[in-house]
Formats: structure tokens, C-alpha cells, sequence
């Protein structure tokens, strides 16, 4: 009898323990620009539940991704390090390549040796789900269930239709949404809505015990799927932009769903909730916007790699607040598994931080002196609010980002000792990095170049959306 009661005694004080640990969801859009958000200034998009979520939690002004691209951004983010650390620097899309390149096709991916989010929150008792975007490896052996995960349901490569394919002839498996491992069932409705119920579904199931869910969204990524119903509530935009701004509503509602099932559940007050972007927004694909922000996905200017990032914890963080030093997607593992209760020493040489003694005022410190990005020659070295950026086609530029967000006032000729210690920092982070396990072929860098030319400055991005608004 004794042995019974010690054993009830126990089981009810690991199950109160477990209900102690935060659940945490992680809301991840794809492809937005930085303005494109009411929360972040706009006007024209309607974002009432990010809003929502913004006054009610932090927001954070400086806010980064590792990289200015999808595949590599989410590496970074998963693994709580640099990607370049395991030679993920480049995008992964099989076609892009250059021939040379150590793997090719489905062998691009998040290599095995790397824990991520999920492989440490199980430590901790977690049960974890991926739903939407994995895009980190299509062989099987990358496959989010073998990553950690104990549920999927998604795709996993980069871009996919937001309606159910008709048949799948010409569809590469990467493309065809996969219920847990090699079962593909597409969505029954448009898809940024069913990854949403996806998530309800995984919540109800799992609401006696800590969660963690990656909520992947592909939107608002191209291509510019929206349905009749949301595009009505933007008659005075045109083309891409009303696409945009439709499928941006769609996220939102997508959100705000997953948002009301917690509060519904009585579970809002413990659970950690964040939402950011994987990069910036490409304006000449999908016409988001980055203001007040100068440049775009896939350069290093700051509105390729600067985002929009929330995080609420109602329990544990004051709301309506914002933080105004830099930080970095690469700081959520660590800061999700100080949360559940895991000792950050126990990491395996995470380059990211526990945000949680920052952002509660405990550490008055930065988070980080310095940050790298890096994709070939160009790259990327912010020393506090210094930011020096290295081109492969002219030289090198500096910024004083406290004075001057849009990087239009090149201080290079006026600082070079500032410039030559930032050079030598730079190149001491790259010592410490592995050579690309695939690269990108050439010509693409020339498009990236380009593509930041053609929005180096708030002014060429507010002349390319005129084009988008109907005349009254």
C-alpha cells in the first residue's frame, strides 16, 4: 500500500512539474516585408490579431534573422547557431546549383549531426509538431520526424499552391503536403487556414501535457495564392499587391485562430507565443514592403535581414512593452529551453542567448556585441550599433545604425580605423566557419546584387508601389 501511495505521490507531483513548463508556439511567416503589418506601421494591411498580440506582449525593434533566405534562415533558427558553422550558407533549391557543389538535390539539408529546437525540448518532456514550410532537406533521413518532431503536417520543400494540387503528375514530392512520414494528403481548403486547424487539433490533443509547435506558414512566399473573399477586402490595391495584403489577412486569421483555441483552453497565461519572418520581403515578387527599411530578401542590407518579432509570455513578461537591442532568431532555442526548465549550459555550442533575464530586466546588458551574416564574398559584421557591410562587386560600406535605419549615409571614408577593426573581426568569425556544403551557381549572385540596387532606397521602393494602388 505504502509503495502505491508513493507512487500516486510521485506521478502527481512529475504531472504538476510538467504543467509548470510553459507550452510554446512559434508562428513563423514567410517572405513578408517588415512594414507589412499593422503592429509595424502600416495602413493598408489588416493585421488585428498580430496587432492584438504585439500590445499584449514585446515587441522587438531590432529583430534579426542569420540570413537574408529561407533555407539557410531556418537553420540558423532550428539549431540555435550559425548556419555557416555546418556549411549551411547557401539556399537549397535543387535547380539553382552550380555542379560542383559537394551535395546536390534531396542531399541538401540540415545535417544529422545538428540538434535542433525539438531534439532538445524532448529532453524536457516536450511533445513537438511541425505544420507547415520545413524546406531543411527532402531526403528522408531530414525529415522533421527524424528531427525531433512527433508530428507533421506540411511540405518540405520552399514553395508549394495554397490550394489542393488536382493530381499530383509533375509535382515533385517536396511539393505535396505529407502527413507525419510519406503520407501525402493535401490540405481540404486553402492552406494557410488548414495549417491553422493543424495546430488546434495538436493543441487539444496535447493540453495536459507541455507542447512545442513550429507553425510554418508558407505565406506570404509566391506564389500569389489568395481566395475571392479576402481579395474583396482590398479594392483599392491592384496586381501583387492586393495579393499580398489578401493573403497577409489570411495569415493574420490563421494566427488569431490558433490565439483564440489557447484562450478558449484556458492555456494563453503559460504559454510562450512568438511570431517573425523568416527574411526580408522580395519586393519584386510578392510587393511587400520593407520601410522604413532599405533592400530586400537575399541582401544584407538591413531590410533583408531585419524582421518583424513578438514573443508573449503573459506569465512570466510584462505586455506593451519593446526592446530596443538587437537580437536574433537563433536566440529562441536557447531562451524556449531555459523556459522548460533545461540548464543553457547543457547546449551544444549555440552561438544564440536566453533572451528571458534580458527582456525581464534582470541583465541590463546587450543580448549580443556582435553580430555576422555572410553568403560568399558579401557578408556582414555589426559591432553594437555599428554595421559594416562587405560587397563582392564595390566596397565595403558603413553604417552608424542608432543615426541612420535606412543606410543611406556611408561613413567608410570617415571612420577607417573603426572600418579596419570591423574588417579584421569579420574575418576572424569566417576562420572559425566551414567551407558551403553546396553552392549557388554564379549568375545568381549578380540577380541578388541587382535586386538590391533596384531598392537601395525608401524612395525607389515608394515609387514601385505606386503602381499598385487603383486611382480614386
Amino acid at each position: 500500500m505504502k509503495k502505491i501511495i508513493i507512487l500516486l505521490v510521485l506521478s502527481f507531483s512529475l504531472t504538476s512539474c510538467a504543467q509548470k513548463k510553459p507550452n510554446i508556439i512559434f508562428l513563423f511567416s514567410d517572405d513578408a516585408g517588415y512594414e507589412d503589418f499593422g503592429f509595424q506601421g502600416s495602413d493598408i494591411m489588416i493585421t488585428p490579431n498580430l496587432d492584438k498580440l504585439a500590445k499584449d506582449g514585446i515587441k522587438f525593434t531590432q529583430g534579426y534573422v542569420t540570413d537574408a533566405t529561407c533555407g539557410p534562415s531556418r537553420a540558423g533558427l532550428i539549431t540555435g547557431k550559425y548556419q555557416q558553422k555546418f556549411g549551411y550558407q547557401e539556399i537549397n533549391v535543387p535547380n539553382y546549383m552550380s555542379k560542383n557543389s559537394k551535395f546536390l538535390g534531396d542531399d541538401m539539408g540540415l545535417p544529422t549531426d545538428q540538434k535542433t529546437i525539438a531534439d532538445y525540448l524532448k529532453k524536457l518532456g516536450y511533445k513537438s509538431a511541425v505544420y507547415g514550410k520545413w524546406h531543411l532537406g527532402n531526403a528522408d533521413r531530414f525529415h522533421p520526424l527524424k528531427r525531433g518532431f512527433d508530428e507533421f503536417y506540411g511540405f518540405r520543400g520552399g514553395a508549394r499552391s495554397y490550394f489542393p494540387y488536382k493530381n499530383f503528375k509533375g509535382i515533385h514530392h517536396d511539393n505535396k503536403m505529407e502527413r507525419n512520414f510519406g503520407n501525402f494528403e493535401e490540405p481540404n481548403g486553402y492552406v494557410t487556414d488548414v495549417l491553422a486547424d493543424e495546430a488546434i487539433s495538436f493543441i487539444e490533443k496535447n493540453k495536459k501535457n507541455p507542447f512545442f509547435i513550429y507553425l510554418a506558414f508558407n505565406a506570404v512566399h509566391t506564389p500569389m495564392h489568395a481566395t475571392k473573399e479576402d481579395l474583396a477586402k482590398f479594392p483599392n490595391l491592384t496586381g501583387k499587391r492586393q495579393q499580398v495584403a489578401a493573403m497577409t489577412l489570411a495569415l493574420d486569421r490563421a494566427c488569431g485562430k490558433v490565439l483564440d483555441k489557447l484562450k478558449e483552453l484556458g492555456l494563453d497565461e503559460n504559454t510562450i507565443i512568438v511570431f517573425s519572418n523568416d527574411n526580408g520581403g522580395p519586393t519584386d515578387k510578392n510587393a511587400s514592403v520593407n520601410l522604413p527599411l532599405s533592400g530586400t530578401k537575399s541582401n544584407h542590407l538591413e531590410g533583408g535581414i531585419r524582421v518583424p518579432y513578438l514573443i508573449k509570455w503573459p506569465k512570466k513578461f510584462k505586455a506593451g512593452q519593446e526592446y530596443n537591442y538587437p537580437v536574433s532568431t537563433f536566440d529562441l532555442l536557447p531562451t524556449f529551453y531555459a523556459a522548460g526548465g533545461g540548464d543553457v549550459k547543457d547546449l551544444d555550442k549555440v552561438d544564440g542567448v536566453n533572451l528571458i533575464p534580458f527582456v525581464d530586466g534582470s541583465n541590463k546588458a546587450r543580448p549580443h556585441k556582435y553580430l555576422f551574416w555572410k553568403k560568399e564574398a558579401r557578408a556582414v559584421c555589426r559591432d553594437n550599433d555599428w554595421k559594416l557591410i562587405r560587397f563582392a562587386d564595390r566596397p565595403a560600406e558603413l553604417y552608424d545604425l542608432s543615426k541612420d535605419i535606412t543606410e543611406q549615409n556611408n561613413l567608410a571614408s570617415k571612420e577607417p580605423e573603426r572600418l579596419k577593426t570591423m574588417f579584421k573581426k569579420l574575418f576572424e568569425w569566417e576562420l572559425t566557419q566551414e567551407r558551403p556544403l553546396w553552392m549557388l551557381q554564379q549568375r545568381f549572385e549578380k540577380y541578388d546584387i541587382n535586386r538590391m540596387d533596384r531598392y537601395r532606397t525608401p524612395e525607389l521602393v515608394k515609387k514601385e508601389m505606386k503602381k499598385y494602388n487603383k486611382k480614386k
